[in-house]
């Protein structure tokens, strides 16, 4: 695949309070003007999606993104959900009665759970490996309810419904988009067989690539003849000369230092475990202690600092420099990139402004004549 064959999309991240690994959580914990400045941000920087994030103390994703629909107009919603803790034929209904709200702007970011702390605090006590066999079912059952055209049965492992019979169906088809993050074998096997879009984090180039063919692999022996698309996620830190850039970069990391490691990047919970279950986090911990720099602008200490704590690398460097770095991505194959800020709201601006353009503009000039760009 090449830049020029698919349009890149971009997504960013709002909450509904500000909160990063360097700016303490603000009070309340769900404030509606907040989450309203973060739709504004987004929408009129020209993201195709923002994520709405998820934990065990945080409000329900659902009803932000439908909040947050309710004063946008173009904004698409990628909504956080943790299979296992309502059933699926309900979080299908869930999902398709906001997606008619939306028209159509909403779809579904799958994380079977990498944390088994923050698992038990909704009551979940299974292993990673039968979470991730239950993902699967989950999806097969989710995935059928919005497809259906006759009524069907399903009686699994973990789950064992009757007559299911949908008569409302998502307004996008065949169905409403499902990405699906995470970085272990078990994660590629079962988002190869189910994701539309395949999420990771910034990783350097070589490893990237690696993941990527571990997917799209996963996916052939699933039975896949269409590959899984693929998202990367970053923390670009923006200057308007490279010294400014990583001036700002050093400071971000030696203010995530002073602040115990950083807070939770929506949730607000300090970040203590510095031997983090997940893969995606131990993959980042092994990239940092290569090496701080990787690649054009690639930048681990963040990740570091953080115990790779969530997504967590940064790009460093002017607009133009994080731009040609995002690139190089996409000449991998990645046509989805998520980026938010340590600033969340500021950065979204000026991702909007200064960033966003110069990578649409590149991808454009590079596609094909006649093909959309």
């Amino acid at each position: 695949m090449t830049s020029g064959q698919t349009p890149v999309e971009f997504i960013g991240m709002i909450g509904t309070r500000v909160v990063s690994e360097i700016h303490p959580a603000s009070e309340p914990p769900l404030d509606p003007a907040v989450v309203r400045r973060f739709v504004d941000a987004h929408e009129q920087g020209g993201f195709d999606r923002v994520l709405v994030g998820h934990s065990a103390s945080t409000p329900d994703g659902l009803q932000v993104a439908a909040y947050g629909a309710a004063h946008s107009e173009r904004l698409g919603f990628l909504v956080a959900h943790r299979p296992g803790f309502v059933a699926p034929t309900v979080a299908a209904r869930s999902f398709a009665t906001l997606d008619h709200f939306s028209g159509g702007r909403v779809a579904m970011h799958v994380i079977s759970g990498g944390n088994d702390a923050d698992q038990r605090r909704d009551g979940d006590h299974l292993d990673k490996e039968a979470r991730y066999r239950r993902t699967d079912e989950y999806l097969e059952v989710v995935t059928r309810t919005w497809t259906a055209t006759a009524p069907f049965d399903h009686h699994g492992e973990h789950y064992r419904v009757e007559d299911v019979s949908p008569d409302l169906h998502p307004l996008q088809q065949p169905h409403i988009p499902i990405y699906f993050g995470g970085s272990s074998a078990a994660a590629h096997r079962v988002g190869g067989k189910h994701a539309d879009v395949f999420a990771l984090w910034g990783e350097p180039l070589a490893e990237t690539a690696e993941q990527i063919a571990a997917v799209h692999a996963a996916a052939r022996a699933a039975g896949r003849t269409t590959m899984p698309r693929i998202s990367v996620s970053f923390r670009p830190i923006l200057g308007a000369t490279e010294e400014a850039a990583w001036a700002r970069a050093y400071d971000i990391r030696d203010r995530i230092a002073g602040f115990d490691g950083g807070a939770g990047s929506f949730t607000g919970t300090r970040m203590h475990d510095r031997a983090p279950a997940n893969v995606g986090s131990q993959r980042l911990l092994a990239a940092a202690e290569r090496g701080e720099r990787h690649d054009r602008a690639l930048w681990t200490a963040t990740a570091a600092a953080t115990g790779a704590a969530g997504n967590s690398t940064a790009l460093v460097g002017t607009p133009e420099t994080v731009a040609a770095a995002l690139l190089d991505y996409v000449d991998l194959g990645v046509t989805t990139l998520l980026v938010r800020g340590y600033d969340p709201i500021d950065d979204a601006i000026a991702y909007g402004r200064d960033l966003l353009p110069l990578v649409r503009a590149e991808v454009a000039r590079r596609a094909p004549v006649g093909a959309p760009a």
